[in-house]
């Protein structure tokens, strides 16, 4: 999703607005002077992280401003290894809304031809709560799927980043694109519950 996507939700914004200390107001779902105070603020601490790191494609950072300040850096220097070791890597995916997922979720279900893309529902992947990322892996300008050019790329990156996990090391409905910030708890429940108290969680 965009940046202008997540600002729609106005009551899941305020959520990662109040999670990351940037809103302080009261959860109710109305944009206001200090939603829009927050948003501002959000967005200037962006920006520095933006000039700090690097800036990068612009498919990657309208994906990376999605993402909580601390997964940002991270995503950054994920990206900054990548492209100093000669690799063409770029961010596809970044934070959904609970609705978003909700509609991967019905993607080969309930009468849906297309394949199935995830198992998890809205407020069930850290992709909801600004922790996670997905890349595509391109050569010569062209995208790539294989499965084996997914999965050269976490032991350049893990070892240097010991704060992400690889979806690629999942039991289950592995997912090599996928990368995320370690977050408080290994419970995606106990992150969603910390996330919608507009709590802090990594």
């Amino acid at each position: 999703m965009s940046y202008q996507l997540l600002k729609q939700d106005v009551l899941f914004y305020q959520r990662f607005l109040k999670a990351n200390g940037f809103y302080t107001d009261i959860l109710d779902g109305k944009w206001g002077p200090k939603t829009d105070a927050a948003d501002a603020a959000f967005v200037q601490k962006s920006q520095d992280i933006k000039t700090r790191f690097g800036a990068v494609d612009s498919k990657s950072e309208s994906n990376i401003i999605t993402l909580i300040p601390a997964a940002q850096i991270s995503a950054r220097k994920f990206l900054n290894i990548l492209t100093t070791a000669g690799k063409d890597i770029r961010i596809l995916s970044g934070t959904r809304t609970y609705a978003e997922q909700d509609a991967l979720y019905k993607q080969g279900r309930y009468g849906s031809t297309l394949p199935k893309v995830t198992n998890a529902r809205g407020g069930q992947r850290n992709h909801n709560f600004g922790l996670a990322w997905d890349i595509g892996v391109f050569e010569n300008g062209t995208y790539l799927g294989t499965d084996s050019k997914y999965k050269v790329i976490s032991p350049m990156v893990l070892p240097q980043l010991p704060e992400l996990e690889w979806g690629g090391n999942w039991i289950s409905f592995k997912d090599f694109p996928h990368y995320q910030l370690k977050a408080v708890s290994e419970s995606v429940a106990a992150v969603r519950n910390l996330f919608e108290q507009g709590t802090l969680y990594v």
